[in-house]
C-alpha cells in the first residue's frame, strides 16, 4: 500500500483555509455595502414614521419662580394658667375651632374668692376709720376758729386723714388684684383658631410658672407661607411691589402636581441671609377649607409678571443634543428638519422660544425617537392645538402682575 504524500494533502488544506477567507471579505464588504446605502437613503429608502405634532402660537407666559416653603400659621399661642390652683374643667375638645375670649378651662376659684372676702372686710374697717378721722377734722377746725385748740392739732389730724384716704386705696387695689384673680381662674382663649392637644388633665395642680401650658391654639384661618428665593431672584419681585402690584402666588403638594389654594405675597425680609444667599418672603391664604396645614411643606409658585404675545411651543416638542436645544421642524413636504432654538421662561407645558420659531410653525411633540435631519413623516393626528389651551389656562388662572 502507497502512503500519501504530505505535500499533496497540505495543498487541498490551504487552499481551503484562502478560500474561507475570501468569502469572509466578500460577506463583509456586502454587508458595509449594505449600511452605506441605508445611511444615506440610496436603494433602500428608510419609511416614513408616523408622528405627532403641534403648531407654534403667539400667546401669554406667566413668570414665575418656584420655591419649597413651609406653611406658618398667623398666630400661634400657648394657653398658660396666669396663677396657681387645681385645675377643675377643661372645657374644650381636641381639635376644636375657638374664637377670641370663649371658655377653655376652670382653675378652683375658693382660695381666691376668700381673699377677695378678707381685703373687702379691710377695706370697710379703713373706711370707717377714715369717716371717724374727717369728723374729728371737722371738730378740730371749727375749735380752731374759736382759739380753742392748737394749729399743730389740726394739722396732726389733717395728716391722719390722709393716711387713712391712702389705706382705703390700698384696700381698693388688693380687691381689684382679688377680682382679676377670680377672673384669671376662667380661662379662656386669647385667639381665635384650633385647639391642639390637651397637655394637662383635670385634677392636676398647674402654677402660673409652668411653660407647658394647658393647650395651643393655632390660627389657620387665614394662614401664611414662609418661603426662599435665590437673592439673584430679588430684584424683579421688589421692582413689581415698589410699582405698586399685587403678585400672585400659588400652593402646590410637596411633590408639586396639585394646586392646593391661591394667595397673595404680603412681606419681603429686610435682609439676605449671608449663608444661604436667600431671602425670605410670606405670601397669605384665605385657607377657609383648611387645606394648608401648619408646618406643612409645600411648593410656591410666585408669579411675577407675564410676557405677551411670547412665542409658545410645547415642552414635549424640545430636545437637548449636540446641537443644544433644537427642535424637529415639519417641511411642507412631509420632511422634518432639525431646528436650533433658543428656549425661554417655562411652566411645565409650554416653553418661550425666542430665537429660532414663528407662530405657525409645525413642531413634532410625539415620536422624535427615530427621527432624522431630513427623515420622512407622516402626521399621526391632527395638528395639536395644546399650547394655544395651555396658554389660556394659565392666564385664567393666574394674576399677572405686569402686562
Amino acid at each position: 500500500m502507497v502512503e500519501p504524500n504530505a505535500d499533496s494533502v497540505a495543498k487541498p488544506k490551504k487552499r481551503l483555509r484562502w478560500l474561507l477567507v475570501l468569502i469572509g471579505i466578500l460577506v463583509v464588504g456586502i454587508f458595509a455595502y449594505w449600511r452605506h446605502q441605508g445611511a444615506v437613503g440610496g436603494n433602500h429608502p428608510q419609511a416614513a414614521q408616523a408622528v405627532g405634532v403641534a403648531k407654534v402660537i403667539s400667546g401669554p407666559m406667566p413668570e414665575v419662580l418656584t420655591a419649597l416653603g413651609t406653611v406658618t400659621p398667623t398666630a400661634t399661642v400657648t394657653v398658660l394658667p396666669q396663677l396657681s390652683g387645681y385645675l377643675t374643667e377643661v372645657a374644650f375638645t381636641e381639635g376644636q375651632n375657638v374664637t377670641k375670649g370663649e371658655f377653655l378651662a376652670q382653675i378652683d376659684p375658693r382660695q381666691y374668692e376668700v381673699q377677695l372676702e378678707q381685703y373687702s372686710a379691710q377695706q370697710a374697717k379703713d373706711n370707717a376709720l377714715l369717716a371717724q378721722a374727717k369728723s374729728d377734722l371737722a371738730r378740730y377746725e371749727t375749735l380752731q376758729r374759736q382759739d380753742s385748740i392748737s394749729a399743730q392739732q389740726v394739722a396732726d389730724q389733717q395728716f391722719l386723714v390722709s393716711q387713712d384716704e391712702a389705706a382705703v386705696k390700698v384696700d381698693q387695689a388688693q380687691i381689684d388684684n382679688a377680682k382679676l384673680d377670680l377672673t384669671y381662674c376662667h380661662i379662656v382663649s386669647p385667639a381665635t383658631g384650633k385647639v391642639g392637644l390637651r397637655l394637662v388633665d383635670p385634677g392636676n395642680y398647674v402654677t402660673s410658672g409652668s411653660s407647658t401650658g394647658i393647650a395651643v391654639v393655632t390660627t389657620i384661618v387665614p394662614i401664611t407661607v414662609i418661603f426662599s428665593i435665590p437673592q439673584t431672584e430679588l430684584g424683579p419681585v421688589l421692582a413689581q411691589i415698589q410699582a405698586g402690584a399685587t403678585l400672585s402666588a400659588s400652593a402646590y403638594s410637596s411633590d408639586d402636581t396639585s394646586k392646593i389654594a391661591d394667595g397673595t405675597l404680603t412681606a419681603i425680609d429686610n435682609q439676605v441671609n449671608t449663608s444661604t444667599g436667600t431671602v425670605k418672603l410670606r405670601a397669605s391664604f384665605a385657607n377657609t377649607n383648611e387645606a394648608l396645614f401648619p408646618n406643612e411643606f409645600v411648593n410656591i409658585h410666585l408669579t411675577v409678571a407675564t410676557l405677551q404675545n411670547a412665542t409658545l411651543v410645547p415642552s414635549t416638542a424640545l430636545q437637548s443634543g449636540a446641537p443644544g436645544n433644537y427642535v424637529y421642524r415639519v417641511n411642507a413636504d412631509k420632511t422634518v428638519s432639525v431646528q436650533v432654538v433658543t428656549p425661554g421662561p417655562t411652566d411645565g407645558k409650554n416653553t418661550v422660544v425666542t430665537k429660532g420659531l414663528v407662530p405657525g410653525d409645525i413642531v413634532v411633540t410625539d415620536g422624535v425617537d427615530r427621527l432624522s435631519d431630513g427623515a420622512a413623516v407622516t402626521i399621526a393626528s391632527p395638528v395639536s392645538a395644546v399650547g394655544a389651551g395651555a396658554a389660556k389656562h394659565k392666564q385664567k388662572n393666574s394674576q399677572p402682575a405686569a402686562q
